[in-house]
């Protein structure tokens, strides 16, 4: 029943992008392989004047770009397999940061999130004061006052 509903609303959506079968945005997986899959996203399809030798556009990030560049025949004849006939004649590999655009941040694996700052140190803290106490302006007095706070904060060695 919810299926019936939505199906007009993702159809709808795909054609907007050029999906004329979407198929292949609900079943992606399925149609490439998993390996693939994992790798990229189909963002939008683009056709031709007359109808045939469509571009399929696939969103990836750039590590992986290289190698979707070489099984991009692979992922043509399956999707052609998809449609039933050769409706796609090229596929372009469009690279993005892991977090990037909005058709990057789908499923793609990133860093996990840093985690929230330690409190600050009170001899830090007392000792940006002093050295600020004399600047009798208050808004650069704080924006000084924080900037010593940062560089007096010891860092850690390990950047992740």
């Amino acid at each position: 029943m919810t299926g019936a509903l939505l199906n007009a609303r993702i159809r709808e959506a795909g054609e907007q992008r050029g999906f004329a079968v979407t198929r292949l945005l609900t079943h992606w997986p399925e149609i490439v392989g998993e390996d693939i899959a994992s790798q990229c996203r189909p963002v939008n399809v683009n056709y031709a004047r007359g109808g045939f030798g469509a571009t399929l556009s696939l969103l990836t990030t750039g590590a992986r770009a290289p190698m979707l560049e070489m099984q991009k025949d692979r992922i043509r004849e399956k999707v052609n397999a998809c449609y039933g006939y050769n409706a796609i004649a090229r596929v372009r590999i469009t690279q993005t940061a892991a977090t990037g655009f909005a058709e990057g941040q789908a499923d793609f694996s990133h860093r996990p999130a840093k985690s929230a700052p330690a409190a600050p140190d009170p001899g830090v803290q007392k000792a940006a004061e002093q050295a600020t106490a004399p600047v009798h302006d208050d808004t650069l007095r704080a924006a000084l006052q924080a900037l010593g706070e940062n560089v007096l904060t010891p860092r850690r060695k390990d950047r992740s």
